[in-house]
């Protein structure tokens, strides 16, 4: 296990920037241009940043960790119990090798849990509820709700920096996120114990599917970034998060925002246990994801057709399991 820390601490990321968000949190307007700046540089040329002064507490990062060890040590029969059932709830538990993100390469050597936005039909020609599916657990459920709402707090406050990164007004990207329809996704990477096959990983090359995505990783790490120059690790900087642009972000900016593959490699060593949560956000399922007014001209036209987010969140899940 000191192993795999060390190894950690010794790598670093200079592709990848560190940017303060404090204006952010302060609403120091004045100051918040200069900080979009150095994000649209961040996403334009790496996909990737790393951002201090987020705003969300560092007790309730540890709290969901926490939880999510406490989780993914119960026996397989419970987490099966609650297992992910199709592409349109995306909630649940996901087996070890039941999901491939590089679709060419075996299943990741991964388990994870999914947990969404809860909704209630209110009359009858609403659609059908959608819930989680919440282990019998008292503190579980009200540590991790409380998580997903200071994410979603992070991620309005990121894409106010986005519109602002992309000459558009403040509230224009998140205007377009009011659902917050994201999946918190818990991620458990156990110790290999048997020979892995050829290729596979513990999460394979692959690019995220959404807007932008919020990365917390433990101390263990293992996290590479597809640069310019090549794969570069992508360790924890203690009171960052990672964010990333995703595939919508990149069709939406026509491609001044990129969406950059990423991977977890295996572990040097073996007997290491990985933790990580994503939070991954998405635009409303009905928004048209359609070249910015702001991100085409004349000698740059529009890249893709148009597209809902919902419709291309639902083919990318489909390809994945």
């Amino acid at each position: 296990m000191l192993g795999c820390w060390l190894l950690v601490l010794l790598m670093s990321a200079p592709d990848i920037p560190l940017i303060d968000f404090a204006p952010f949190l302060t609403a120091a307007t004045e100051a918040q241009q200069p900080v979009a700046q150095a994000v649209f540089r961040a996403c334009h040329e790496v996909g990737f940043l790393y951002v201090k002064h987020h705003g969300i507490p560092q007790a309730a990062i540890e709290q969901a960790f926490a939880q999510s060890r406490a989780f993914f040590a119960r026996p397989l029969a419970e987490k099966q119990a609650l297992a992910w059932s199709d592409a349109t709830s995306n909630r649940g538990y996901v087996g070890i090798e039941r999901e491939r993100l590089d679709e060419t390469q075996p299943g990741d050597l991964k388990e994870a849990f999914n947990v969404g936005k809860e909704s209630s039909a209110r009359a009858r020609s609403e659609a059908p509820p959608v819930v989680n599916c919440w282990p019998e657990d008292a503190t579980f459920q009200p540590a991790i709700s409380e998580f997903f709402q200071h994410c979603t707090a992070a991620a309005t406050r990121l894409l106010q920096a986005f519109a602002i990164a992309l000459s558009l007004p403040p509230d224009y990207l998140s205007a377009r996120h009011q659902t917050h329809d994201y999946t918190l996704r818990l991620l458990h990477y156990p110790p290999l114990t048997t020979l892995p096959q050829p290729g596979q990983l513990r999460a394979g090359a692959h690019s995220d599917y959404g807007s932008l995505t919020l990365l917390f990783q433990d101390r263990i790490g293992g996290l590479e970034v597809l640069s310019r120059q090549g794969w570069v690790t992508a360790p924890v900087i203690p009171g960052a998060i990672l964010v990333n642009t995703g595939d919508l972000m990149q069709r939406w900016s026509n491609h001044l925002f990129r969406s950059t593959q990423h991977r977890v490699r295996l572990p040097e060593e073996t007997g290491c246990d990985r933790y990580s949560i994503a939070f991954f956000c998405q635009p409303d399922a009905a928004t048209e994801i359609t070249c910015l007014p702001s991100c085409q001209s004349a000698d740059r036209p529009a890249q893709y057709p148009p597209v809902t987010a919902g419709d291309y969140l639902l083919s990318r899940l489909q390809a994945t399991y």
